[in-house]
């Protein structure tokens, strides 16, 4: 059948990108030491986060992780939260051009601020690099993130191969989306809805309805009520985008005791996103591990400001469809986690197993092997 075909080409997409994530891993490192290596730099990065509310990835593991990456590369960094305000993030961009940052690492929050705020950075010579989210139109000169389709794709593939696991036929699927201003949330469902099109276009799988939950546990939580409650319970599968937004999903499937009952997906392996996936309550939720990113983002700040080549981190381009033109992309491989290998991000510091337990449980985490 074709769940059955998908679910089959989920597993073999797993394996690859375990080792595509270990590959890239070494490659990294790899590129690390080619561009830390020759003279010495100084200087003061300044980096611009989103906000603390739609991941807690921000400030729970991207600003520890990026001190860290700059610190250890010998550079000075200030950086800041823009809280989800558009005015405050184009004050911290002002500042921290008058600070005279040698180089500009920003997420967006959207385009009209970080377009503005490119240009300026631009007019005093300081390169910019879009951090995680490519700002469409920008003008970045470089882009630090995950393959963000193959983010999507793995998700798709996940849920494919639950489905199939509870022997589910013709499931009918809802998809709750990422904000439709962040570019990511577009690759994201370009990439699971290339697993899952071809299913519903077959007739195999049923699309209940998708709507965007705007990166908001609130919101993605009334637009999965509001589908739940029109199709009369009769719901057999979620794309949740990201484990934010599944925390409010998940509270709406508690009252409606179906959590456990209904597999979904999620992304950035946030603490309670991993307790669900232990607990069975998630089906799964792709880790990137930000140590990675910061690390790509710190070296190739410091090979600019060095002057040095940005070859060895910089592997691929990604195409800006606003300008049409390709911008130079340093990408990290995503990898898809299930009950099975929670404790691979344990193992890389993202977080322990002492905060994911107190979520999880002392049982669900002995059943794992997490201790």
């Amino acid at each position: 059948s074709a769940a059955t075909s998908a679910a089959a080409s989920a597993a073999t997409s797993a394996a690859a990108s375990a080792a595509a994530s270990a590959a890239t891993s070494a490659a990294a490192s790899a590129a690390v030491s080619a561009a830390a290596s020759g003279g010495t730099a100084t200087g003061k990065v300044g980096v611009i986060l989103p906000d603390s509310v739609t991941s807690k990835r921000w400030e729970n593991n991207d600003r520890p992780a990026l001190t860290k990456a700059f610190t250890a590369a010998g550079l000075t960094s200030d950086i800041q939260n823009a809280q989800k305000s558009t005015t405050k993030w184009l004050q911290i961009c002002d500042a921290m051009i008058g600070e005279k940052v040698k180089v500009l690492l920003e997420v967006d929050i959207d385009v009209a601020s970080s377009t503005k705020c490119i240009a300026n950075a631009h007019a005093q010579g300081i390169k910019v690099i879009d951090y995680d989210r490519l700002s469409l139109g920008g003008g970045a000169d470089y882009y630090v993130s995950f393959d963000n389709v193959q983010v999507g794709k793995l998700q798709g593939e996940g849920l494919v191969k639950c489905l199939t696991a509870k022997n589910v036929t013709k499931p009918n699927i809802v998809e709750i989306d990422g904000d439709s201003k962040d570019n990511n949330a577009t690759l994201f469902a370009q990439g699971y809805n290339s697993v899952l099109d071809p299913l519903y276009k077959a007739g195999t799988y049923k699309k209940v309805g998708e709507k965007t939950g705007q990166w908001k546990p609130d919101i993605a939580k009334a637009v999965w009520q509001a589908y739940f409650t029109s199709a009369a319970g009769k719901i057999d599968g979620a794309i949740i985008a990201n484990d934010g937004m599944g925390d409010g999903v998940a509270t709406a499937m508690k009252s409606e005791g179906v959590l456990g009952k209904i597999p979904f997906t999620g992304q950035d392996a946030q603490d309670s996103g991993l307790a669900r996936v232990l607990l069975g309550q998630q089906c799964m939720t792709v880790f990137k591990d930000t140590a990675v990113e910061a690390d790509l983002a710190s070296k190739l700040a410091i090979a600019l400001i060095k002057g040095t080549d940005t070859k060895a981190l910089v592997n691929t381009t990604v195409m800006d469809t606003v300008t049409k033109k390709p911008v130079p992309f340093a990408a990290a491989t995503p990898e898809s986690i299930t009950k099975t290998n929670v404790g691979d991000v344990i193992k890389t510091g993202y977080t322990t197993a002492a905060k994911v337990c107190a979520l999880a449980g002392a049982a669900a985490c002995t059943a794992a092997g997490i201790k």
